[in-house]
Formats: structure tokens, sequence, C-alpha cells
């Protein structure tokens, strides 16, 4: 199969210096680098703010195929990208729920998460654009990797109905045993820092154990997302576009929703149909074509569902819990 896109040199490399300035921007400018709890303001800030940059980005890409390559182009693009970018930051969403598992386990003060999530979607990015052009070559070198995709796709949507409220234990968890048998790790934060030298000895704080854990789970769920998106679209810009915008987002997603985590508890329900049914989509593509637009339908349709039963249930429990 070959793989084409529409994205020029300059297009990929503009994007690109646009990311770099974002973070240095968060990191040098707007205090990423200093520790201070993110409040609900600020976090619901930066949702808009990443959610209007994705949809103008959007309707940029519209706008200059509309004018390069003809209207049939500019929708189908558009649309790939909207859907590949609904797709990735609903199953961003799973990421969150892990990080309030694992702030919560090494009882990481409020104050301290916003610098490590930072280097979390740093490495993110680093890790899903490697794994995007593995997945670019093999789709355009074996094309029926792609049904591979989606039967892994169907298996992990299975797999995540299953165990939706499993709750993993991380004192269990074998990086984590090995890190702590083969390191000197402090008792306490020192702050920010992921290593401190205490009598001459250099030891690695609780803090770096959180960044791992952190990027372990950015690993594993990129394994999931990066060919769900492959069912919309095959084009590496589109691919590489929609997942940064939804990375770049789930921090402040975090920062927004931690606290009412459990309020969203059938969400994780919603997220495993979602790749049951785009990997059912991929198995389907030799005998059923579906339109981009009618997988856009789908998905928001399942999120906004989850979203709603999950609100509406949490409100009916906390109606229950009062006293009569």
């Amino acid at each position: 199969m070959s793989i084409e896109s529409f994205a020029t040199g300059p297009m990929w490399a503009g994007f690109i210096a646009f990311v770099l300035a974002m973070l240095a921007l968060d990191l040098f400018v707007l205090g990423g680098n200093k520790a201070h709890r993110v409040s609900v303001k600020e976090a619901a800030s930066w949702v808009v703010a990443w959610v209007t940059l994705a949809l103008a980005f959007g309707a940029l890409l519209w706008w200059h195929l509309d004018g390069t390559a003809g209207r049939e182009m500019a929708n189908r693009k558009a649309l790939e990208f909207l859907t590949g970018y609904l797709i990735e930051q609903s199953l961003s969403v799973d990421n969150m729920f892990v990080f309030v598992m694992i702030f919560g386990y090494f009882a990481v003060p409020p104050e301290l998460q916003r610098r490590v999530l930072l280097y979390g979607v740093i490495g993110a990015i680093i890790m899903r654009a490697a794994m995007i052009l593995a997945g670019v070559w093999l789709v355009s070198e074996f094309a029926w990797v792609l049904y591979v995709f989606g039967a892994f796709l169907v298996l992990t949507g299975v797999k995540m109905l299953v165990f939706a409220g499993h709750q993993p234990d991380l004192e269990k968890n074998p990086l984590l045993r090995w890190l702590r048998a083969h390191m000197r790790i402090t008792p306490i934060f020192h702050g920010e820092k992921f290593f401190v030298r205490i009598n001459g000895l250099r030891h690695a704080t609780p803090m770096f154990l959180v960044l791992v854990m952190i990027e372990i789970s950015d690993l594993v769920f990129a394994v999931d997302s990066i060919p769900a998106i492959f069912a919309v679209t095959t084009d590496p810009f589109i691919v590489f576009t929609s997942n940064i915008f939804a990375i770049m987002g789930l921090r402040a997603l975090y920062f927004l929703l931690a606290d009412m985590a459990e309020r969203f508890h059938l969400l994780k329900y919603g997220l495993a149909l979602v790749l049951v049914f785009i990997g059912g989509k991929m198995l389907l593509m030799p005998w059923f074509h579906m339109p981009v637009q009618w997988s856009l339908l789908i998905v928001g349709t399942i999120i906004l569902v989850s979203v709603v039963l999950s609100l509406r249930l949490s409100a009916r429990k906390k109606l229950d819990r009062k006293p009569s």
C-alpha cells in the first residue's frame, strides 16, 4: 500500500515549530518550571485554549486545501483530522484515570504534579512520533497489518470491558519493584527534583518513580491509540497532528477533571466500546467502507452517552447517600 500525504516539508516544519514554541511557552513563560497548584480556572482555560487551537487548525487545514486541492479533498482531510482528534482525545482520557491512580499511590502533592506531567507530555510526543513513523512504514510495506491492528483493538476493547472496574495494584508492578530493589530512593519528596545527593551518594526521589510510571502509561496507551487512528486515515500528517493536539491538551484535562474522575466511572466502558468499534471497522474494510463522518458521529455518540450516564448515575448515588 502506498502512503501519500498532502503535507509539504514547510507544513511539517511549521507544525513542529508550533509544538516546540508552545512547550517553551509553558515551561519558561507560563510557570511550567515552577511548582504551583493548578486551579480549576487555570485548567479550564487551557482546555478551552487547546480545543480552540485544534479546531482552528482543522479550519486552517480546510481553508488551505480548499484553495490548493479542491473542496472534496478539503472536506475529507478536515473530517479525518476532526475524527482522529476526537478518537485520540477520547482515548487519552483513560490516561487521566491512570494519572489519578499514580499520583494517589505516591501521594504527590498537587503543587508538584504540573511539572512531572509536562515531562510526561514531552516523552509522549517523542514516543508517539516514533510509533507513528513505524506504523506508517508498516502499513505502507504490509497492507495486511491494518487487520492485525483491527484485531488488536477489538481484543483490547473487550479486555477493557471485562476489567473496567478493576483497579491495578501498583505495589505489585514489576518495574516499580525492580527500581526499588536496584536504586537508592529517598523516603520523601525533595520538591520537583528527580535526583538528590545525600552524603555524597546520588539518590532518586519518589518523583523519579512517578515520572517513570507516567512515561510507561503513555507508552501503553500509545500502543492502543496509534493503531486506532489508522482506521480513519493513513495520512501521516493527519495521524501526527491529531495525536499531538490530543496529547498537548491532556495535562490541562487532567487538572480539570482529576477531582471528579470517579464521577466518570462509565467512561471506561465507553472507551472500550470505541476501541471495539474502531477495530471492527478495520476488520470489515474489505467488505464495507464506512464514511469518515459516520465514524465521527458514532464515536462522538458513544463518548457523549457514557459521560451523560456517568454523571446521572453519580448524581443519583449522591442523592441516595443523603440522609432523609
